[in-house]
């Protein structure tokens, strides 16, 4: 087992590579360490250079609303009638802190994930 830091897009391509050769060795084996400590030095990597930003809220909210097989009309009481649940998911109006909380409830999504700042449409 030779492993070192991965400290450039070379280095990261040669870990790839080698993780792809090793990945399904026995995790009892010597190139199952190796493909673990790999799996570690290649992530720390990729989120350092290639960080995946979270989603704005609307953005939030319509993934979790797929996941859950939600309509647009099983938000009307929460976020407010048919056309406040338009403006809101049509980034027409902003969530309010009632909606918020509502929607913490209804989605399980985190409250910091929902008042975070997003831009209107015109």
């Amino acid at each position: 087992m030779n492993i070192k830091p991965i400290k450039t897009e070379k280095d990261y391509t040669k870990a790839l590579k080698r993780l792809e050769d090793i990945f399904d060795a026995s995790h009892k084996s010597e190139d199952g360490d190796e493909a673990e400590i790999l799996s570690v030095l290649i992530e720390n990597y990729e989120n350092h250079h290639y960080p995946i930003e979270a989603p704005d809220p609307i953005e939030a909210i319509k993934i979790r609303m797929e996941e859950l097989e939600l309509k647009q009309k099983d938000l009307i009481g929460v976020i407010g009638g048919k056309s406040r649940v338009s403006e809101v998911l049509n980034k027409k109006k902003k969530l309010t802190v009632d909606m918020i909380r509502k929607l913490e409830d209804l989605l399980q999504l985190s409250a910091s994930v929902l008042v975070a700042n997003y831009q209107l449409t015109k």
